[in-house]
């Protein structure tokens, strides 16, 4: 349990914001957009990941780097996997700022073996028992990295999954997560079966952090796993079922820059 006692009005904001972001319309102008195009769960799987792997930087950045490597998967990602089409591409190709074909190929690789074995990553996460875990996300990735480590010739790739689980605050993949796994059928598209929305944590952005600070949720200053921790078990105290709904409105408040909002809930 938290120490921290979130204040009736900051709970009302809260609250509010998250109603009102986690809308139809938020759909067009975020990464969400690009895995809710596929009704086929290994399509949705691999676009949300990959669209998740490269969402940092300017968000209109990342979309249309999003759609590029749609476009070079012909829109057909799970079959481009399973095909090996990632194998023709030039490794050097810049893909989105750090990320390069051959950290798409190296990834892809390691989808296909996930898929010729258990079908799709969620029957992998329920394999490796991600949801029964305290910690899902973390325990994912330290189970998808030894898959795509061995597939890869011992190789690890930072680009694509973190690699110091025990510091990361893997904002990516816990915003893949929340897409996958939320199921109230507004933004997110609650796919999976493996992992309950109630294990999910927070994706520590930018703008969540810097919001959470300011509303008092969140007192540590480092951006790193325990901080996503302490924020989320602060939430989880106002919404142990779906703790990850607040991700619409600290982002919200953020990117929009409600600043009076908040300074006048903390007054």
């Amino acid at each position: 349990m938290s120490d921290i006692s979130v204040p009736a009005d900051v709970r009302e904001l809260l609250d509010s914001e998250a109603e009102r972001i986690n809308n139809p319309s938020f759909i067009d102008s975020d990464p969400v957009q690009f895995p809710r195009r596929f009704s086929r769960l290994q399509d949705v799987e691999i676009t949300a990941f990959l669209s998740a792997i490269i969402a940092w930087g300017n968000r209109k950045m990342i979309c249309r780097d999003a759609e590029r490597l749609l476009s070079l998967m012909d829109y057909e990602p799970y079959k481009y996997v399973m095909d090996e089409g990632y194998e023709d591409l030039n490794p050097d190709m810049n893909l989105h700022r750090t990320f390069f074909g051959r950290h798409f190929q190296y990834f892809l690789r390691g989808m296909k073996r996930i898929y010729d074995e258990f079908g799709s990553l969620d029957a992998f996460s329920s394999a490796v028992n991600a949801g029964g875990d305290s910690s899902p996300a973390w325990r994912l990735v330290g189970e998808m990295q030894k898959v795509m480590c061995d597939v890869n010739g011992g190789a690890t790739c930072s680009q694509c999954l973190p690699v110091n689980l025990d510091q990361t605050a893997l904002k990516r993949v816990n915003m893949a997560l929340r897409w996958l796994v939320r199921d109230d059928g507004i933004v997110d598209m609650g796919l999976w079966h493996s992992i309950p929305k109630s294990k999910l944590y927070i994706p520590l952005d930018v703008h969540v952090r810097n919001v959470s600070r300011e509303l008092g949720l969140l007192t540590r200053k480092a951006n790193d796993r325990k901080s996503v921790e302490m924020l989320t078990g602060v939430l989880r105290t106002l919404r142990p079922d779906d703790p990850a709904i607040y991700d619409f409105a600290l982002f919200g408040i953020g990117i929009e820059g409600k600043q009076k909002m908040v300074t006048g809930v903390q007054a």
